[in-house]
C-alpha cells in the first residue's frame, strides 16, 4: 500500500520528535488507558500508537505482542489523515483495508476505531485505537469515552513535554549559575569541553537570548571620535530642546 501522508508531514514529524516518546519503556499511565479502552469498548485489542516516518510504534498495547508494524500497512497511518475518529465496521467491506496483511493474517483485524492524538497545534502524532477480530460498531457512549481517553493520552504527553523542557531550562540555569572561566583580556568564555568562545555564543548556547550589536557612547568616543562628536552634540541639543518645550 502506498503511504498517504498528512499535508504537513515534515511539521508533524518534528512535533512528534519534541515529545521524546518513541522507543520509551512502558508506563502505567498509558497502560491504564489502553486497559480502560478495551473494557469500555468490549474489544480484545487496544493500542496507543505513534506514526513515525516509516513505522507505527506502540507505546502501550493490550492484546498484541509486537512492538511496531510497517507504516505502509498500518490502519493508524490512515486515521491520522483526519482529525476525526476513523471507524471501520468491517474491513472485508472496506476497499482500503480488505487486502491488508493485518486483515488476512494475525491479528485478523475485522473492526477498527481510532482517535487521532492531536497536539495543541492540531498535528496528529498517532492514535488511541481499539480493534476486534469480528465486525461490529460502537455505541455513542463508547465513542465519547474513547475520545475522552484520547484526550487523557495527550494530557500525559503534554506533561512529559513540559517537564522535559523545564528540566532542560533548569540545566541551563545551573550552567549559568556556576563559575564561568572568562579571559581577562579578550573576555572570551571557556566551555566545559575546554574550548573558548565569545560571550554572545556562550549565552546563546545556554539560553533563548539573541543579540543585537551597537556601540556605547564611551566606545564611540574612543574608536569613532569624529562621529561621536556630531552624534553626541545632536543628542545634547535634542535633550535641551525637550526640556525647553516641556
Amino acid at each position: 500500500m502506498k503511504i498517504k501522508t498528512p499535508t504537513q508531514e515534515t511539521e508533524r514529524l518534528e512535533a512528534l520528535k519534541q515529545y521524546n516518546i518513541l522507543d520509551t519503556p512502558s508506563e502505567q499511565a498509558y497502560d491504564d488507558i489502553t486497559r480502560l479502552a478495551t473494557f469500555i469498548c468490549d474489544v480484545p485489542i487496544a493500542l496507543i500508537t505513534f506514526v513515525d516516518a516509516e513505522r507505527q510504534w506502540f507505546k502501550s498495547k493490550v492484546g498484541l505482542n509486537v512492538a511496531q508494524t510497517p507504516r505502509d500497512i498500518s490502519f493508524c497511518s490512515q486515521c491520522i489523515l483526519s482529525q476525526e475518529m476513523m471507524l471501520v465496521k468491517d474491513t472485508f467491506l472496506d476497499e482500503r483495508f480488505k487486502d491488508n496483511p493485518l486483515v488476512k493474517v494475525d491479528p485478523y483485524i475485522r473492526f477498527y476505531a481510532g482517535i487521532p492524538l492531536l497536539t495543541p497545534n492540531k498535528q496528529p502524532l498517532g492514535t488511541l485505537c481499539v480493534i476486534d477480530r469480528k465486525p461490529r460498531d460502537l455505541s455513542e457512549s463508547q465513542k465519547n469515552a474513547l475520545e475522552a481517553l484520547a484526550r487523557q493520552v495527550m494530557i500525559q504527553l503534554e506533561l512529559r513535554r513540559v517537564s522535559s523542557q523545564l528540566a532542560t531550562a533548569l540545566d541551563k540555569i545551573k550552567i549559568m549559575e556556576g563559575l564561568i572561566p572568562i579571559c581577562s583580556y579578550c573576555k572570551g568564555i571557556r566551555n566545559d569541553q575546554g574550548y573558548w568562545s565569545t560571550v554572545e555564543k556562550f549565552i546563546e548556547q545556554h539560553s533563548d537570548v539573541e543579540f543585537t550589536h551597537g556601540i556605547c557612547n564611551e566606545c564611540m568616543k574612543v574608536h569613532f571620535p569624529d562621529v561621536a562628536k556630531v552624534l553626541l552634540e545632536e543628542n545634547d541639543d535634542n535633550k535641551r530642546n525637550f526640556v525647553v518645550d516641556n
